[in-house]
């Protein structure tokens, strides 16, 4: 029995059915053998194809960066552009201008480190140390209850009665540290302590004052509670004001509270009109009762001669506009001019001019 002394990588003789696997190509021809691990012959062909290596980019520009030109001393330009990052990097992280208006709050790898002042100031680079500007000087502004909202705002009076209020919270920040790291959320706790101290010191009013007279006196209430609370909270807040904006009746009552509005209101300017009448009343008394004291010294002094003054005064208020004449008897002839009198008596009457065509 013949041996086959092929290997598994020789390719079948000519002479061994050439036409085995080999008639469709060349007609039985010798191939070269195929070794699967060595490289085929068009491998010089695929290297040409493919696309530079990084060592051959450097080695092209005598070990430049993208095509970058060398300097004159023949080094990389790469070093000194790396470098102006870094410094650019260093100066922007680490100087800090800070408006006349503002505090900045430097941290710490995340921790408070401290609070600068206004102007030039500087820190490590970040992300060592980062610092943020608050604004101390602005006045915000937080609204409770707007009458554009869909429900209402209602808070109880002292009376049981119920009203509808909005009203402005007017607040700045005096503790930017505090501002920024004791709340979780500065601004929502301000609107909550604001709702939380208006209904503790509207429940100290009835409802004429509250709608009323009393809203100065609640506005600085509200402000002295919320203040108050704040500080507990260590908030780093300050309350500037409080402006009641509205301060109604449910819109369901709404028209009956202005009825009995308009009458305690008339019923006000009535009382008014009674305390002037009053006080005109009670002047006058006290000006008569001072005349009075004054006659009567000068009475206790000259009785006779007092009577007779005040007796000749007297007639002199009743009868000085009297068109009659009073005449004693006893020797005097009585002369009355009755023409002159009835040129007194009689009415004034405009004289009129009468004219007419001539012919």
């Amino acid at each position: 029995m013949a041996t086959d002394s092929k290997g598994p990588w020789d390719s079948p003789d000519s002479s061994d059915g050439g036409s085995t696997g080999n008639s469709g190509r060349g007609g039985g021809s010798k191939q070269d053998p195929v070794n699967p691990w060595d490289p085929t012959p068009d491998t010089a062909t695929r290297t040409r194809t493919r696309g530079p290596s990084l060592e051959e980019l450097l080695r092209r520009k005598g070990g430049g960066f993208g095509g970058l030109p060398q300097r004159p001393d023949g080094k990389s330009w790469l070093p000194l552009i790396i470098g102006g990052f870094v410094a650019l990097w260093l100066v922007w992280t680490s100087v800090h201008r800070i408006g006349p208006e503002q505090e900045g709050v430097v941290t710490q790898l995340g921790k408070y480190s401290r609070t600068v002042s206004p102007g030039i100031q500087f820190t490590l680079p970040a992300p060592l140390q980062n610092i943020t500007k608050i604004d101390t000087q602005q006045i915000q502004t937080t609204s409770v209850g707007s009458p554009k909202a869909s429900s209402e705002n209602l808070v109880l009076t002292k009376d049981q009665s119920i009203i509808d209020m909005a009203y402005d919270v007017r607040w700045s920040i005096k503790e930017p540290e505090l501002y920024l790291f004791q709340l979780d959320s500065p601004d929502e706790t301000v609107k909550e302590v604001a709702e939380s101290a208006m209904r503790a010191a509207v429940a100290n009013f009835d409802l004429t004052q509250a709608i009323g007279p009393g809203r100065g006196a609640i506005e600085l209430e509200v402000r002295r509670r919320m203040q108050q609370v704040l500080d507990e909270y260590r908030a780093g807040v300050l309350i500037q004001s409080i402006s009641i904006r509205q301060s109604d009746p449910p819109a369901e009552v709404n028209d009956a509270f202005r009825e009995v509005n308009a009458a305690q209101q008339r019923r006000e300017s009535y009382l008014n009109d009674a305390r002037a009448y009053a006080s005109r009343v009670t002047e006058l008394a006290l000006g008569e009762t001072a005349e009075f004291d004054k006659i009567y010294v000068q009475y206790r002094e000259a009785p006779e001669v007092t009577k007779r003054r005040l007796y000749y005064e007297t007639m002199e208020q009743v009868l000085g506009k009297v068109d009659k004449t009073i005449v004693e008897t006893g020797g005097v002839t009585p002369y009355l001019p009755i023409p002159e009198f009835q040129k007194k008596t009689a009415p004034k009457t405009e004289p009129v001019t009468v004219t007419g065509n001539k012919q």
